[in-house]
């Protein structure tokens, strides 16, 4: 798999914080940061060439997020969450997107529905050419487009602080291919259900698609954690 983020590209000093932020969020979701990783200021600074200001200052912000775990006198780590913070998580997240689906199935706009149908195409290509970064950018967008599609801020702002929180998970559950390619025909029948504005069956393919993404997370972890010597 082709990491995106290459080493020798520097950051733009133009809204360096939030760049840096980009780029650690995506260190992190796609494992190159492993849970439990203490954050080696040094190592990232020539990494993502920037100082230590903006890398300290881009840590708060996915601190706040909870992207990343501040331990005082310790330092910055990749968090670890619990096989139960996981599976509470994602049944939370269930609700909250089937929710958001079945809101936007009746509300969103026909530009909105375009970019979706694009979006797909986007993941199917990806699929093919196992260039799972880029499907998950395609992915994580059409999730995020839902959101908003249900022109509700408090549904979608909860969405975003929970999603944050998972999005390593999402990312790594597409690794096996079977379960991947399953993820994928999922979304087709959900972009089937919104053109036919059918709210009820696409917030039921979702609730069913974050239930199978929990399975399929709890399922690595518990094997990530059996094979970890005693």
């Amino acid at each position: 798999m082709d990491n995106v983020l290459d080493a020798g590209i520097e950051v733009a000093r133009d809204t360096l914080q939030q760049r840096v932020a980009i780029r650690l969020r995506e260190l992190l979701i796609q494992g190159v940061l492993a849970p439990g990783a203490k954050l080696n200021e040094r190592e990232l600074c020539e990494r993502l060439g920037v100082s230590r200001t903006p890398l300290r200052e881009a840590i708060r912000l996915l601190a706040a997020e909870g992207l990343i775990t501040l331990d005082p006198g310790r330092g910055a780590f990749a968090p670890v969450f619990s096989l139960a913070d996981v599976a509470h998580t994602f049944d939370v997240l269930a609700v909250l997107e089937g929710l958001a689906a079945e809101l936007a199935a009746s509300q969103i706009t026909e530009a909105e529905l375009e970019e979706l149908q694009a979006l797909q195409l986007e993941m199917q290509a990806a699929f093919e050419r196992h260039d799972l970064p880029h499907y998950y950018r395609a992915n994580a967008r059409t999730h995020e487009l839902l959101s908003t599609a249900s022109r509700n801020p408090v549904l979608r702002a909860t969405w975003q602080q929970l999603n944050a929180r998972m999005h390593a998970l999402r990312f790594r559950s597409n690794q096996d291919e079977a379960k991947w390619a399953q993820a994928l025909n999922e979304h087709a029948l959900m972009i089937e259900a919104l053109q036919a504005r059918d709210g009820p069956a696409l917030r039921d393919l979702l609730v069913h698609h974050l239930h199978r993404k929990r399975d399929a997370v709890l399922e690595q972890l518990a094997i990530a954690s059996a094979a970890k010597p005693v």
